[in-house]
């Protein structure tokens, strides 16, 4: 999920076709490199790419796409660093009415593989409003955005896990079975035209910010479109993290979505969040919903910054069907190893539900094996294995060792 700031932020400088990475200023390649690939980990649909902080410092980022700004969640970091604090200014969370604050750092060096960026400014929260390790089940340490990527050519091969930086003077347009997609960009943002397949044979044509921050296939914002509305097999539960919290709405599944005539996706898993209470929808660009990582990593993608232009060649998860959790859980990861894992939402008349397991009980084991040797994400695709699968649980509640037992069935 995303957040919106306030004010507008002119950082950086744009880079136009005709310029090479050796007149950014900013921007050092080690051996005139005109191509860097930077391998990256995906977990739970999270992109997370490795970065050295002011030459000391690795830690690490999630490319995001659908962030205009490069942004540090852990303010301890650059208070030990001594970083300089321009301001201090006002951003609005998740539910695009609460107020959060952040500041705006200068003078800040980045190094990702072999690229070297010189005094960058980033935005540091004032607090860890996001809590990525929760959502992810690993340390993050904050955002990559707009202000960077716009500068380059960006491949992302989710089968290899490696994106490559391009110098846009060498980069030429893909061939072979690389199709253009219809796109614009608002403030260095990729927002593409796609088609909805609804329920009733209806068809609508959406503006969707691509968005690889986000570990969704699909969001909508509802009453953006007269046809986009909640329709009735869905189900309540959490869709997302964002700024300032957890964000509630729907999930269901949509027939199809069309990104041209070619490249189909069915029975895409769908979430719904209400935007009736957003003071000024300005903030929105015009869109109608996301476009996440779990709809994109069925694709080669590219994104042409400079000449705003996306292209994309189905992988070999292209066809793959679209899961979705089956137990009625919704977890995120606690402690020093992150393998502390905390139910946050038990969704009505789920298994789970039915079980007796409630918001606030501590997985100590799941199917026998200690949740001490597991992570977020493996206990998450254990509860997406198939219909009538046996989920046996050990929780531990107000002190108490708890058994519950459930079989999995699909709810959406």
């Amino acid at each position: 999920m995303k957040f919106f700031v306030t004010k507008v932020l002119l950082l950086g400088c744009f880079l136009f076709p005709q310029q090479g990475f050796c007149q950014l200023q900013d921007l050092f390649i080690t051996r005139n490199l005109t191509r860097v690939d930077v391998p990256f980990e995906y977990n739970n649909h999270f992109i997370i790419i490795k970065i050295i902080f002011n030459d000391v410092f690795p830690l690490k980022f999630i490319l995001d796409t659908g962030a205009e700004h490069t942004i540090l969640t852990k303010r301890e970091i650059s208070d030990l660093m001594q970083v300089n604090y321009q301001r201090r200014f006002p951003v609005l969370g998740a539910d695009m009415k609460t107020e959060l604050f952040a500041y705006l750092a200068t003078g800040v060096r980045l190094k990702i593989n072999n690229m070297y960026f010189t005094n960058q400014p980033i935005l540091v929260l004032e607090d860890d409003y996001f809590k990525f390790e929760e959502a992810a089940g690993m340390d993050i340490h904050g955002i990559l955005g707009a202000d960077i990527l716009r500068r380059f050519v960006i491949k992302i091969d989710y089968e290899r896990r490696i994106i490559s930086f391009f110098n846009p003077v060498d980069f030429k347009p893909p061939g072979g079975k690389y199709e253009l997609l219809r796109t614009v960009f608002k403030r260095n943002k990729p927002y593409v035209f796609s088609t909805l397949l609804l329920d009733d044979d209806k068809t609508v044509d959406a503006k969707l910010l691509m968005d690889s921050g986000a570990s969704l296939s699909l969001l909508l914002h509802t009453n953006t479109n007269p046809n986009i509305t909640v329709p009735p097999n869905v189900v309540r539960t959490n869709i997302g993290m964002g700024l300032g919290g957890t964000l509630e709405g729907f999930v269901g599944r949509i027939p199809g979505f069309k990104l041209t005539d070619n490249l189909k996706l069915d029975a895409v898993i769908t979430n719904y969040q209400d935007i009736e209470t957003i003071r000024d929808t300005a903030y929105l660009h015009g869109r109608h919903g996301i476009l996440g990582n779990q709809a994109l990593s069925r694709f080669m993608v590219i994104v042409d910054y400079p000449r705003e232009k996306v292209y994309v060649q189905p992988n070999k998860r292209y066809k793959q069907k679209f899961k979705y959790d089956r137990s009625g859980l919704s977890l995120v990861s606690s402690g020093v190893n992150l393998t502390v894992f905390n139910v946050t939402f038990v969704m009505e008349g789920s298994p789970a539900a039915e079980a007796g397991l409630q918001r606030g009980d501590e997985l100590r084991s799941i199917n026998g094996i200690p949740s001490s040797v597991l992570n977020l994400q493996d206990v998450l695709i254990k509860l997406q294995k198939k219909p009538g699968k046996q989920i046996k649980m050990v929780v531990r509640r107000n002190g108490q060792r708890l058994k519950f037992h459930f079989k999995l069935r699909d709810l959406i």
